[in-house]
């Protein structure tokens, strides 16, 4: 079938609201693509790892940052604000992994980072991020079929 954000109505423009509403939050531009980035590597969307890979990329992000998100824990390359970000991505991503799945010291974590608005545009990019792994993955996208 052809991509569900393309066949109705509104869905595409209400994706692209959502993201364009996460980045207008102070969060930096290359911790919401990481943040992407590592939802989509979980999720296992070979079109959005691809997409924000080349969009970090772009950004002028180091090869080494891109290719250790996977692995962001064992990395020297992370602030701790990322940290925070990349922990709290995993947690949401991951609902079903564990019990309380967002833990207090996660949230706690994250919230000595970022103030209440820019929370909010985390939950809503990480949220976000995880609808579009899920369409891509039912309809099959294709990594690299598309301009950054």
């Amino acid at each position: 079938m052809n991509h569900p954000a393309m066949i109705v109505p509104g869905a595409m423009e209400a994706m692209q609201a959502l993201s364009k509403a996460a980045a207008r939050t102070g969060v930096p531009f290359a911790t919401l693509k990481m943040v992407q980035l590592r939802a989509s590597q979980i999720n296992g969307c070979s079109f959005c790892v691809d997409l924000h890979a080349r969009e970090l990329r772009k950004a002028g992000e180091s090869e080494e940052r891109i290719a250790t998100v996977a692995a962001w824990r064992e990395a020297p390359w992370y602030s701790e604000a990322e940290r925070a970000a990349l922990a709290l991505t995993e947690a949401l991503t991951r609902l079903a992994d564990r019990p309380g799945s967002v833990t207090d010291e996660i949230w706690e974590d994250a919230a000595q980072h970022y103030d209440e608005t820019q929370l909010g545009g985390l939950l809503v990019d990480i949220g976000s991020i995880n609808v579009w792994n899920r369409l891509n993955a039912a309809t099959h996208q294709l990594a690299g079929a598309y301009e950054v």
